[in-house]
C-alpha cells in the first residue's frame, strides 16, 4: 500500500508541476490530507444525520475525551505513542458499549449517562497520564490524539480506509433499517427490525468511526462533520434521500475545501479550523434560506 500512495503522489505531484492541478498538489502531505478527507467526508456527513435524528450530538465527543485514556492505557502497556490504535480502539469500544448496556438498563437518560461515564474515564485517563509522563511527553499524546489533516501517515491511511471498508461493509446493508430506528424506533419494531442490536451496531459504527479520525482531524472535527453538515442538510430538505447525500456532499466539500483554500490562497489559518468555518457557512446559507424561503419552512425531518 505504501508503494501506492507514493506512486499516487508522485503522479499528481507531476502533475502539479506542469500546471494541469493547483500549486499545492506539489506537497505530499496535502495530497495524504485529501485521500483522507475522501473517505472522512462522506462516511462522517451520512453517519451524522443518524446521530442528528438520534440525538446523540455529544456521543462522539465522550469517545473522542475518552480515547486519552486509552492512549495511555497503550503507552503504559509498551505501546508505540504514535500509533496507539489498538489501545484506543479496544477502550473506546468497551467504553461506547458499557455506556449503551447502562443506558438501556437504567432510568438515567443518555446525556447523564455520557456525562457520568466521561467523567470516570477522564479522571483514569487523567491520573495515568501521571505515569505516562515518565516515559513520553504528554504534548506528544495531545498531538497524536488531537492530530492535523496535514501530517497523516500512511498508517493512519491505511487504519481509515480499513475501517471505512468495515463501516461501509457493515452499515451499508443495515443503513435503511439504522435510519429508520433512529426516526422512529417503534414503527422499525413493527416492520420486524431488531432496534436494540441496531442501536448496539450503531453505536459500534460510531466508535470504531471517531477513533481512526481521532488522530487524523481531532475530536472536536470529529463531532463538527458529524453534526453541522446534517444540520445544515436538514434545514432545507425533506425527503430522506436527499437529507443523506446532501449531508454527505457538504461534508466532503467542506473537506476538500477547509485543505486547499488556506494552501491556495496563503492564509494563517490552520485546516481543521477552515473545515469547520466552511460547513459552518453552508449551515448559515441552509438556516436563512430556510427562514426566508416558506418553502423550505417546514423542510426539517
Amino acid at each position: 500500500m505504501d508503494n501506492l500512495y507514493e506512486s499516487l503522489r508522485q503522479w499528481l505531484q507531476q502533475l502539479a508541476t506542469q500546471g494541469d492541478l493547483p500549486l499545492s498538489f506539489q506537497y505530499g502531505f496535502v495530497i495524504n490530507a485529501l485521500l483522507c478527507a475522501l473517505f472522512i467526508g462522506p462516511l462522517l456527513g451520512a453517519v451524522g444525520t443518524m446521530v442528528v435524528t438520534k440525538k446523540m450530538a455529544f456521543f462522539s465527543q465522550a469517545i473522542g475525551n475518552a480515547a486519552m485514556t486509552g492512549v495511555a492505557i497503550g503507552v503504559l502497556l509498551g505501546e508505540s505513542y504514535t500509533e496507539p490504535y489498538v489501545s484506543m480502539f479496544i477502550f473506546c469500544l468497551l467504553f461506547a458499549l458499557a455506556l449503551n448496556f447502562t443506558k438501556h438498563n437504567s432510568n438515567l437518560s443518555a446525556d447523564t449517562l455520557i456525562g457520568v461515564f466521561l467523567s470516570i474515564s477522564l479522571a483514569v485517563g487523567a491520573s495515568l497520564l501521571l505515569f505516562v509522563s515518565a516515559k513520553v511527553n504528554t504534548h506528544i499524546l495531545e498531538a497524536v490524539l488531537f492530530g492535523s489533516v496535514l501530517t497523516v501517515s500512511d498508517t493512519d491511511i491505511n487504519v481509515l480506509i480499513l475501517v471505512s471498508i468495515l463501516v461501509v461493509a457493515i452499515g451499508g446493508p443495515l443503513f435503511n433499517q439504522l435510519l429508520l430506528a433512529s426516526l422512529n424506533p417503534s414503527l422499525a419494531a413493527a416492520r420486524g427490525a431488531r432496534v436494540k442490536l441496531l442501536e448496539y451496531i450503531f453505536v459500534i459504527i460510531i466508535t470504531v468511526l471517531t477513533v481512526a479520525c481521532l488522530k487524523i482531524i481531532g475530536a472536536v472535527l470529529v463531532e463538527a462533520l458529524l453534526l453541522i453538515p446534517a444540520a445544515a442538510a436538514r434545514n432545507v430538505i425533506s425527503s430522506m434521500r436527499g437529507f443523506v447525500f446532501l449531508s454527505m456532499a457538504i461534508a466532503t466539500v467542506s473537506c476538500f475545501a477547509g485543505i486547499l483554500i488556506p494552501m491556495e490562497f496563503d492564509l494563517p489559518i490552520p485546516s481543521g479550523g477552515a473545515i469547520v468555518m466552511v460547513a459552518a457557512l453552508f449551515f448559515i446559507i441552509t438556516t436563512l434560506i430556510a427562514l426566508l424561503s416558506p418553502r423550505f419552512q417546514r423542510a426539517g425531518l
